[in-house]
């Protein structure tokens, strides 16, 4: 199933997505919920960030092959850092150029949305609290990520957290295509077998630190292949069976 929110005339609601339409939930989608049966044409909404967070929690350094483009070694456990929600920015919508960095940078990567408390939870029991996955930009300010030494700078402008359009409810991740267009060329190309850490892996060792909330997120690193964007480009994450987030560079 397909989770999304969106704005239509004047309200901000929860919805389901089937095929083209829109319709919307009642109550609350990680507990107790009703779908209505009045549906809206998904051309007539405006797309939001499809959960709201507590908190973005990233992952860096998850994939090898990207490990290897880094010159970072692989490491023996998950390197974490966070985003501030306040860089979350929807489907369609512009990613804002900082005034302080030179490069601003794309890396395509599979989100894992929760769903209920998970408070140090075991890996076979992550999966029970994971509500579904979407896609995730985690746009960085390259140049400023190499003076820092550290990454919140970089990766916490405002707009640097592109995610949806949609929450998928039903797929199996272990092994699906990701990529990254740029203006409609392919830059970035793996799969998410590619991953040193299972998501079920990386919402256990998370929940040992924090707790999880439902609607908070967890992103899960991103392949080889990032790289800059200019002004005015377009830029797609597509994960197969999850959906396609597409937003433009200022």
């Amino acid at each position: 199933m397909k989770f999304l929110r969106y704005a239509y005339e004047g309200k901000t609601s929860y919805g389901v997505l089937q095929k083209e339409t829109v319709y919307p939930v009642e109550g609350d989608i990680y507990t107790s919920y009703t779908v209505g049966a009045a549906g809206v044409a998904l051309q007539d909404v405006t797309l939001l960030v499809p959960c709201e967070p507590t908190k973005i929690i990233a992952v860096g350094l998850n994939y090898s092959d990207h490990a290897k483009e880094m010159k970072e070694e692989q490491r023996k456990a998950p390197v974490l850092f966070t985003k501030p929600t306040s860089s979350l920015l929807p489907h369609g919508s512009t990613i804002l150029w900082p005034a302080a960095s030179k490069q601003v940078d794309y890396e395509a990567e599979l989100c894992v949305v929760i769903g209920k408390t998970a408070d140090c939870v075991t890996p076979e029991e992550a999966e029970d609290y994971i509500f579904g996955y979407t896609c995730l930009n985690d746009v960085t300010a390259r140049d400023l990520q190499k003076v820092d030494g550290q990454w919140t700078r970089a990766k916490g402008f405002k707009t640097f957290a592109p995610m949806g359009p949609y929450i998928e409810t039903e797929a199996d991740v272990s092994s699906l295509n990701i990529r990254l267009e740029l203006n409609g060329e392919i830059k970035q190309q793996g799969n998410t077998d590619m991953m040193m850490f299972s998501p079920a892996e990386l919402v256990s060792f998370v929940s040992e630190i924090m707790p999880l909330y439902p609607g908070d997120v967890i992103t899960t690193g991103t392949p080889a292949g990032i790289g800059p964007m200019q002004h005015g480009d377009k830029v797609s994450v597509i994960i197969e069976n999850i959906g396609t987030l597409t937003n433009y560079m200022e």
